[in-house]
């Protein structure tokens, strides 16, 4: 198994939801008040069996009008229309947004050939667009792609388990895998960061913070204990790391 971080860059947010680039180099976060600053990572896995993307990216486009994520994946040494998996944890613009490509003006599946693997219920609510977390015009576009839609948890295939956490979103899932000898985790928005896991804290954009919270301390235990290696979304140092404990505390260092 191979594992590389599709990293876009970062990202300041404010109350509009808009998502602008931020260079911390040249960028003062002084000049965008009462903004999120945050990361973008999404996560391509290479097995014998499959390329598999972990969650997508906002869908921004390079200078020369091709996907980030695309590009990135050429940049590993793939190409993206040999993605055969693409798993969702939850259909929040900043994860869903590289699901589709504007084309001529009109909209299409990033992954043609990928199985898309989405919680029902998620994708009921994204495609409903009752807020703006969720750009329903992503999911109109993507209506005619193979999507296989989940309930709960469960396996999907063997080495592939999907899991209803909800502690972000109602809907949300992390995914366990486990092939060719390495454990990953990938907690979505309930592990985005190392430093979650370091310091214990219920976060404000989480549906249900204190469920969140203790959820990062048993995918914490169950990385230290099992060998799980631990991909973070929205990490602002390394993307890939491994936990380790130490007098009770968690320290997570890069795979």
């Amino acid at each position: 198994m191979e594992i590389f971080a599709l990293g876009e860059g970062s990202y300041s947010v404010d109350a509009t939801k808009k998502f602008i680039p931020f260079n911390p180099e040249v960028d003062n976060p002084k000049d965008r008040p009462a903004s999120l600053f945050i990361h973008v990572n999404p996560f391509l896995i290479k097995t014998s069996q499959d390329l598999i993307v972990l969650d997508t990216g906002l869908g921004f486009k390079d200078t020369r009008d091709e996907l980030l994520i695309h590009q990135n994946i050429r940049n590993a040494g793939f190409d993206p229309e040999d993605v055969s998996l693409v798993l969702m944890s939850h259909l929040h613009y900043d994860h869903s947004g590289g699901l589709v490509v504007e084309r001529n003006g009109k909209l299409e599946p990033s992954f043609p050939q990928a199985r898309h693997v989405i919680q029902r219920k998620e994708w009921e609510t994204g495609l409903a667009g009752k807020t703006s977390s969720y750009h329903k015009e992503i999911f109109g576009a993507l209506s005619g792609a193979n999507i296989t839609f989940v309930e709960g948890s469960g396996e999907l295939q063997p080495g592939i388990k999907y899991e209803h956490s909800g502690g972000h979103c109602p809907y949300h899932q992390v995914f366990w895998i486990d092939i060719e000898g390495r454990k990953v985790l990938f907690g979505g928005d309930e592990l985005p960061e190392p430093e979650q896991l370091i310091r214990k804290f219920i976060a404000k954009y989480d549906m249900d913070g204190r469920k969140a919270m203790q959820l990062r301390e048993e995918y914490g235990k169950k990385a230290v204990e099992e060998g799980w290696t631990c991909l973070f979304y929205h990490a602002k140092s390394f993307a890939i790391g491994n936990v380790l404990q130490d007098d009770g505390h968690f320290k997570v260092v890069p795979a």
